[in-house]
């Protein structure tokens, strides 16, 4: 009898311990470097400095030129999306950007926000700072750090700020929002040395935020944007008020998943799967599967000889319109690739798609992006950062048409103090420049809960 109390209050010790341990894990991580040539002797320049887009008459020439010499291939009949960008739909939107398409306007438009450059860690990193014009007496402005993805921009989140900036329902919290390119991403500088991941991209926002003059702030992200902001979670949990994600990073892939995902259709209520759940995940995993391949054979490049075809894209802007443009119909819907027009403008204008295409095109970032998915992927999946929870009130929006459904119980098992899980009526891939009227309301909602637990 005493042997079994003895025992039982070891394996209660241990499980205490082991609870306690993980409650108080943190992300660990070291200053870097990252600038060409070694550090300098002296202390680095942490001014901040405005910033605008520009073009000339010679950056548009040289487009033009290399679009007119353009060879076209024809696409295969009855292929449409299948086979990636169709060509004969292809050919109009090149027309369109040739002839129509007004870079200096959108130039404008890009600048209608605030920009500014500093540097940090030896590169100078790119940001919008858009603060309210007008906060409601009594309150203050809540800072919120937004983050992109691939191939995707700051330029995504152009149709949301305003909307957390300025919200029409005076009951709405008012936002200040920080908004940065990543790294070696549209303005940003690239980092010039190997090694540039997730966290340190965290590391360096963490910084930048800092420099800014914030304690304390809410922090956002879909795709590359929601691993960089929880590991910004998981690097500092006590700067980080809330996270809201509209992509769930993934946790280690254990027992508890592999479980859920080979018993899940047949005892959906084990595992806490709902049937939108069920819906999404099955019924055949053969079926994920080839979905899976189908989608991606981008990210086995990127994750392994990005320089080699990032070559190709930073010399033909054809080439390269392609190659994002195809992401912007497929992860927008794969029903889209039943579509000669991959369904582009049903979501997006062109001018839009294309001022997209244009910020990787100007900065000739697109080498630099795909580098991103080699210094992650290349470091194994097994890092730190995938084996410690995040702590802070966390919020998931979770759109129908994202690449990876993931189910609350998932979410859950790697954002351990999940305040909001809510199925998104529709968007996919690229919530905030698909759908931001809808994501703005769930980052509403989700923040008054932050805020209300507080008080």
């Amino acid at each position: 009898m005493l042997a079994e109390v003895l025992l039982a209050l070891f394996i209660g010790g241990l499980v205490y311990y082991l609870v306690q341990r993980s409650k108080t894990q943190v992300l660990k991580t070291e200053d870097g470097w990252w600038g060409a040539g070694a550090p300098p002797d002296g202390e680095e320049d942490i001014s901040i400095r405005p910033f605008e887009v520009t073009t000339s008459d010679q950056e548009l020439e040289d487009l033009h030129r290399r679009i007119d010499q353009t060879r076209p291939v024809p696409s295969l009949e009855d292929s449409q999306f299948h086979y990636g960008f169709n060509s004969h739909y292809l050919q109009k939107v090149v027309s369109y950007w040739r002839n129509d398409f007004d870079w200096r306007r959108q130039v404008d438009k890009l600048n209608q926000f605030p920009q500014f450059k500093t540097k940090i860690e030896g590169i100078d990193v790119h940001f919008l700072h858009v603060k309210p014009k007008k906060v409601p007496e009594g309150t203050t402005a809540i800072p919120l750090i937004v983050v992109h993805g691939w191939p995707g921009s700051f330029y995504e989140f152009y149709g949301l700020i305003p909307l957390l900036t300025e919200p029409s329902n005076p009951n709405d919290l008012v936002f200040e929002v920080v908004c940065p390119s990543i790294p070696g991403y549209g303005f940003s500088e690239a980092p010039h040395k190997k090694g540039f991941d997730t966290v340190c991209a965290a590391r360096i926002f963490h910084k930048l935020m800092k420099r800014l003059g914030f304690k304390k702030f809410y922090a956002q992200g879909g795709d590359w944007g929601s691993l960089v902001t929880t590991n910004m979670a998981q690097l500092e949990p006590s700067t980080v008020t809330g996270l809201h994600v509209n992509m769930a990073a993934p946790s280690k892939f254990g027992v508890s998943m592999i479980s859920s995902i080979l018993l899940g259709r047949r005892f959906p209520k084990l595992f806490g799967f709902t049937d939108v759940d069920v819906q999404r995940l099955y019924p055949a995993t053969q079926k994920m599967l080839v979905e899976t391949i189908k989608e991606s054979g981008y990210m086995h490049i990127q994750a392994t000889k990005p320089d080699t075809v990032g070559r190709g894209l930073n010399d033909s802007p054809v080439g390269l319109a392609t190659y994002i443009l195809e992401k912007f119909s497929t992860w927008t819907n794969r029903d889209f690739r039943e579509l000669e027009d991959g369904g582009l403008t049903r979501k997006y204008s062109l001018d839009d798609l294309l001022t997209n295409v244009m910020i990787y095109w100007t900065s000739g970032c697109i080498v630099s992006s795909m580098r991103f998915y080699k210094e992650n992927f290349g470091k194994g999946l097994d890092q730190p950062h995938t084996r410690i929870k995040v702590f802070v009130p966390t919020g998931f929006a979770c759109f129908p048409n994202e690449l990876l459904h993931a189910p609350e119980m998932w979410v859950r098992q790697k954002y351990s103090k999940l305040l909001s899980y809510t199925l998104m009526a529709g968007g996919g891939h690229f919530a905030a420049m698909e759908e931001p009227q809808l994501i703005a309301e769930d980052i509403q909602n989700f923040t008054k809960k932050v805020e209300k637990k507080q008080k």
